[in-house]
């Protein structure tokens, strides 16, 4: 049964059915990937239509990291644009590399700053808890430090911003 309305907010990324095998294959493969990820119902085409056919999925409900999402195979004449990204929080550097490093594969790439793009056009930003913690640190040099580090960097070294953070 389809729990597609009964959140107050759900989250709609637009796919590209064509492209990697649009919605559902993402959704799997997040659900793969992200703990508290889950992929629910997929409806399906009930008929032939212009550009795809019966049994084709037009929405396919997920849960993301906790929440709720669906991804609506839209046809490729939208692409995802940096105004949007998905923030994924890690703890460890090598969280940040499996997440980044999964993220990038199969087509996608590395952006800046702890930003990259998935196979599917998503923009996700991986970023570690330290450099949370770094940006938000009480003394204005010490965040100096941490944001000129991370400016140097595509994916996040944990390492390099604590060490930025304490001067060293």
């Amino acid at each position: 049964m389809s729990q597609w309305g009964k959140a107050k907010g759900t989250l709609c990324l637009w796919y590209d059915k064509a492209v990697h095998g649009g919605a559902e294959a993402a959704a799997v493969f997040y659900a793969g990937l992200f703990p508290d990820t889950a992929v629910g119902h997929v409806m399906r085409s009930p008929g032939d239509y212009p550009g795809g056919k019966a049994g084709d999925a037009l929405v396919v409900e997920f849960t993301l990291l906790g929440f709720a999402c669906i991804g609506l195979n839209g046809g490729g004449h939208t692409k995802h644009t940096d105004a949007f990204s998905i923030q994924v929080t890690t703890e460890t550097q090598e969280e940040t590399d499996r997440y980044w490093d999964a993220l990038i594969s199969g087509g996608g790439g590395p952006m800046a700053c702890g930003w990259c793009v998935d196979r599917w056009g998503v923009r996700w930003q991986i970023t570690p808890r330290a450099l949370i913690e770094g940006m938000g640190d009480p003394d204005p040099a010490a965040r100096g430090r941490v944001f000129a580090a991370m400016q140097t960097m595509v994916k996040i070294d944990i390492a390099a911003i604590e060490a930025a953070r304490k001067g060293a």
